[in-house]
């Protein structure tokens, strides 16, 4: 049973919402963000980079403690409102590419997290979860939701259809071209059919956003833990989440790019590789796999196909049938001599939604000897490897869509 549950969001007014909704800080390059904090005072940059008014970067507490008194500063501008009833917010994407991402903003359990009814297929960074629960108890607010799914219900995307034919509360579009939408749920009797119909789901996926969901967890524990008057129904008993149907997620691969051949010759190499794959060389013309268990690879100017060995196809688990596994269990590991996928400076990730012409420049640059290629993974891998309570590769996937931060906020 999900409890997912309306709340009174702080929301930019909705003069300033364009103006105020941003990428995540790490999105931008270092003269985009330069840009925007320089010609747009209402960005929600300014919030989360508060050093840029003293000239100066900031770190760790003293960075909290300034991104907690530029919230409130926005509040008392009345930049932000805070709604004054619990509502769902029915919420529209439409990106530059006219693919439509329709759900729900809305209140998810630290409860459910824990007693794994909210699913998780990635691993995360214990310090990073701790610095990022630091951070949330500090300012006491979430900009950013986590991406859930659920399986695509009826009675829900009724109501969703229904909604959006009134008045948007919000509609603005960015100059990446994405069109956002915001309404407003507060009907009682609505509300009452949502939260039913999640209640009779009995697990939802994360889809994006391990670690906010984890150091939002930890953040429950520790107030839990300090509170002798808990109750569970406080605020820090949730976190803010985007919930979309399973049809709507879009999920693109990450492809590796590696930096040399760990001391191989490029004819050593494709030796070793002949052991576990069936190679072709596909010459200049640009290549991209279309099955499972099919790569590409770009080395020394040329694309070539991998075709995993049938004889190889005896996997146990869901994991062992991943892609992402297949190529560290095969390649990246024992040929390459890649350890660790998140720290190991050899390995980089290029997320597939960019054309495949960018692996290949990255090669040609110089800076990476060899790149791979692979399908996205489908949501019924993600499910399965969830089911399993095991955890996939780092960088196995690039979901989308992304949500601007700034447009709701959930106060704890």
């Amino acid at each position: 049973m999900a409890k997912i549950l309306p709340f009174k969001a702080v929301r930019p007014t909705r003069d300033k919402v364009s103006l105020v909704a941003a990428r995540s800080y790490q999105s931008y390059t270092i003269e985009q963000r330069e840009a925007r904090l320089r010609d747009n005072p209402f960005s929600f940059l300014h919030i989360v980079n508060p050093g840029y008014k003293y000239d100066k970067e900031i770190s760790g507490k003293d960075r909290y403690d300034l991104v907690r008194n530029r919230y409130l500063e926005f509040k008392e501008d009345s930049i932000f409102v805070h709604d004054e009833k619990p509502s769902y917010y029915i919420y529209k994407i439409v990106n530059r590419d006219q693919q439509v991402f329709n759900g729900i903003v809305a209140a998810a359990s630290a409860e459910d997290y824990e007693n794994d009814i909210i699913k998780k297929h990635e691993d995360t960074i214990e310090y990073r979860e701790r610095i990022f629960k630091d951070y949330l108890k500090t300012v006491g607010f979430n900009a950013e939701p986590v991406l859930l799914t659920y399986p695509d219900n009826q009675v829900i995307s009724n109501i969703i259809k229904e909604t959006q034919k009134e008045r948007a509360e919000f509609e603005f579009t960015t100059t990446y071209r994405d069109t956002h939408y915001l309404w407003k749920l507060e009907t009682p009797s609505i509300i009452a059919s949502i939260q039913k119909e999640f209640e009779q789901m009995p697990t939802i996926y994360i889809a994006d956003g391990h670690h906010r969901s984890a150091s939002s967890y930890l953040l429950y524990k520790e107030e839990k833990e300090q509170n002798p008057n808990h109750t569970g129904l406080e605020s820090y008993n949730k976190f803010m989440t985007f919930l979309i149907p399973e049809s709507e997620l879009c999920i693109h691969e990450f492809n590796r790019l590696v930096k040399d051949l760990n001391g191989l010759s490029k004819e050593e190499f494709l030796i070793q590789l002949d052991t576990i794959f069936r190679i072709e060389n596909r010459g200049v013309m640009l290549y991209k796999p279309s099955k499972k268990h099919h790569f590409s690879m770009y080395l020394d100017g040329e694309f070539y196909s991998l075709y995993l060995r049938k004889t190889l196809y005896n996997f146990k688990t869901a994991l062992e049938a991943l892609d992402a596994q297949i190529l560290y269990n095969t390649i990246l590991q024992p040929i390459l001599g890649i350890e660790d996928l998140r720290n190991d400076d050899r390995i980089n990730y290029i997320n597939g939604k960019k054309d495949v012409i960018n692996l290949k420049s990255a090669i040609d640059s110089g800076d990476f000897a060899v790149g791979f290629g692979m399908v996205p993974v489908d949501i019924t891998e993600i499910k399965q490897i969830s089911n399993e309570g095991l955890k996939m590769p780092p960088k196995s996937t690039f979901i989308e869509p992304k949500l601007r931060s700034g447009v709701t906020i959930y106060e704890f």
